[in-house]
This record gives structure tokens, sequence and C-alpha cells, in this order.
């Protein structure tokens, strides 16, 4: 079966319990599922109920879609993702991406948890994600490796602009009126799971990277590859120092400072236009 034709069965099963059509996906990063139960009137799908939608088997990370209202706005929430170091693939990865672009999203709005590669980063900081350095799928490891199908976009998706200049502005005016600090840089991401070494950090610091993380970029791929304008927040859990990383420091500080990350993306969908 072709990548469109399950994201197409997926998206029935979806409508035969939630017939809504959202008008923006969000993926929620480790620690940063808080998100969704700001959802009012909320439908929740465990992915395992959706055919051919992969299941996370991350600490920190959900396993259900979330359907209903976030400011007034019909959405549907990934509280959870995949990722390439689990051992799916890339087209896997980006499934529900594309899922929710059958469902009729426009916008997506994409978040993770991330360390720091900029030294004036700081734990708890929020970073705008103006590019990115996708560096497994410069290596071969992109979503839309192999035959391309028309139904879901073109052979040569542009990636010049990927993360949608006007959402940016919004995104930093909305930030401004609610008096919280959003950085801006660019996120590289690795395949992981390992963190970075000292050598790697310096050498993805020299590449321009602000923040380095291990997700998000096959889903932004795949989102302009449907035509979705895409908005990406990174939390800054950790600034990069060769200092060793857990897992548990970065949901740590995620649930910290999730707070201030959900209240700047529920703002920014209230203030989007129809």
């Amino acid at each position: 079966m072709s990548a469109a034709a399950e994201a197409a069965e997926a998206a029935r099963l979806v409508r035969s319990r939630w017939p809504m059509v959202p008008r923006i996906g969000l993926i929620l990063g480790s620690g940063l599922a808080a998100l969704a139960d700001r959802v009012t009137e909320a439908y929740v799908l465990p992915y395992a109920e959706i055919p051919h939608m992969p299941v996370p088997a991350v600490e920190g990370h959900g396993c259900e879609l979330v359907l209903g209202l976030l400011a007034g706005c019909p959405v549907a929430v990934m509280r959870g993702r995949v990722h390439l170091y689990e051992g799916w693939t890339a087209a896997e990865v980006v499934f529900g991406v594309r899922l929710m672009s059958a469902l009729g999203a426009s916008r997506l709005i994409v978040t993770n948890a991330a360390g720091g590669l900029n030294p004036a980063f700081s734990p708890g900081d929020l970073m705008l994600i103006s590019d990115h350095v996708f560096l497994p799928g410069m290596a071969g490891l992109n979503p839309l490796r192999g035959p391309n199908e028309p139904e879901l976009g073109p052979r040569f998706p542009a990636m010049a602009g990927a993360y949608d200049p006007e959402l940016r502005t919004l995104a930093h005016a909305v930030a401004a009126r609610r008096g919280l600090t959003l950085r801006e840089g660019v996120y590289v991401m690795v395949a992981g799971p390992s963190y970075e070494t000292p050598a790697e950090c310096r050498f993805l610091r020299g590449i321009g990277a602000d923040a380095v993380g291990m997700s998000t970029c096959p889903e932004v791929v795949a989102a302009r590859h449907a035509g979705l304008a895409v908005l990406g927040l990174s939390l800054i859990t950790n600034v990069l120092t060769g200092a060793p990383v857990s897992h548990d420091e970065v949901l740590a500080v995620a649930a910290d400072a999730s707070v201030r990350l959900c209240d700047l993306v529920e703002a920014l969908v209230a203030a989007l236009p129809a």
C-alpha cells in the first residue's frame, strides 16, 4: 500500500470517530504533553487504534492523538512522536504529519526539547526555529526517499522558508504581548540516541546551529512536501558544555518550563487568522 493510501485509510478511521476538520496540527516533544490537556471537547484516540500509525516507546512521549478545540480552533494534537533511533524508517516517522494533512490541516506547529549550542542560551529558554540542518536527511535518511507520490507532494519540494516567515513574525508579536522572551535560531537534527560528544557539539556550533535534537526535521520536510505552513519551537533543556547529559534532566527542565511554551502556543493559535 502506498504512503498516500495508508494516510487516507488512517484519516477515514479518525473521521469516523471525530468528524471535524482540524485547521492546525501540533506535534508535542519530550516532556511537552501538557499542551494537549488544554484541548477542550477533546476526543482522545490511542495511536494503536489508528491504522499504520507508529507507537512511541520513549519515556516522556505519549501515544495518542488528541482531537478537539484549542483556543476555539479545531486541532489535531500528536501527544508523542517516534524517532529514527527507535528503528523506524524516515517515512514511518512522518506518518502523523501525513495523517494530519489528509485530515485537512493547513498548518503545523512542531515542538521539541533541544540542547542549546548557542552560549547565550539558558536552560528553560524558548527558541523559535528559523531554519534547520537535517543531518540524517543529508546522509540519505529523508522521508521523501524512494518513488515520489504526487498525491503527497512534488518530487523536489523547496525548503527555503520552510519555517513560515509570517507565522514567525506572529509568534514574536504574541510572545512580546505576553512578556515572554523568545529566542530565534537554527535547529540541527542528529539521529541519536547517544548524546553528542564535546567535539560534536563544537562541530555543530561551527556549522551554524543554535540548538540540537533528534526529531522535527523529517516532519517539517513532510509538511512542506504536503504544502503545510510550519512553525517550529524548541524548549532549551540544557546548554551543551561537554558535561554529561541525562534524559531525566531533559524531562525535568521540559516539565518546569512547559507552561510558558503551552501559554505561547495557545495564544498563537488564538491569534492565527482563519
